[in-house]
């Protein structure tokens, strides 16, 4: 990881370039693991959730000011899905004593993978979500990201894949205790 990396809480100004991230992220960032098709389909259900900004529990990532990563946790009902995907979203929140709080929205530019920022904003989010009082987090993999999420921990509940306009996209339900 590089010494220029930093993390902290997104705000309302960050929207825009957060937006612009997902977006390469999605369309360059998943063209390795997926069909044209799947990466298309794939924007239905991805995308920036701007609860996780009003609420304080989203992350930016930045080089020497530049956004290059992103990524949130909940301690809502809704597992996955952007501002556009109303039908996955439930604002109910969850219960620390019973229920797994959600790892949300990571997404990493394309040109700065592997540098560790995937598991910098993990652990911000399961620090976060451990002094929220939450003894385990959920997430949904993308088939980009399920090795990162199994290499730090994360256990596979099950395949959830989701289907676009008659086009599979994978996902993977994961569960990690803190």
């Amino acid at each position: 990881m590089s010494d220029a990396l930093t993390i902290r809480i997104a705000t309302e100004a960050d929207l825009g370039e957060l937006r612009d991230l997902m977006a390469l992220s999605i369309d360059r960032g998943q063209a390795a693991v997926l069909t044209p098709a799947q990466v298309v389909a794939s924007r239905a259900v991805m995308g920036l959730d701007t609860q996780l900004v009003r609420d304080g529990t989203y992350f930016v990532v930045e080089d020497h000011g530049v956004p290059v990563g992103c990524g949130g946790w909940s301690r809502r009902v809704t597992l996955y899905g952007g501002d556009h995907s109303t039908d996955l979203r439930d604002p109910a929140l969850l219960d620390p004593a019973k229920d797994a709080a959600r790892i949300r929205a990571m997404y990493t530019h394309p040109d700065h993978v592997r540098r560790g920022i995937g598991r910098m904003i993990l652990a911000a989010c399961e620090q976060a979500a451990r002094a929220a009082g939450f003894s385990a987090v959920e997430l949904m993999g993308t088939a980009g990201g399920v090795p990162l999420y199994a290499a730090s921990g994360y256990a596979p509940i099950e395949r959830a894949d989701t289907h676009v306009e008659g086009v599979v996209v994978p996902l993977t339900r994961m569960r990690k205790r803190l």
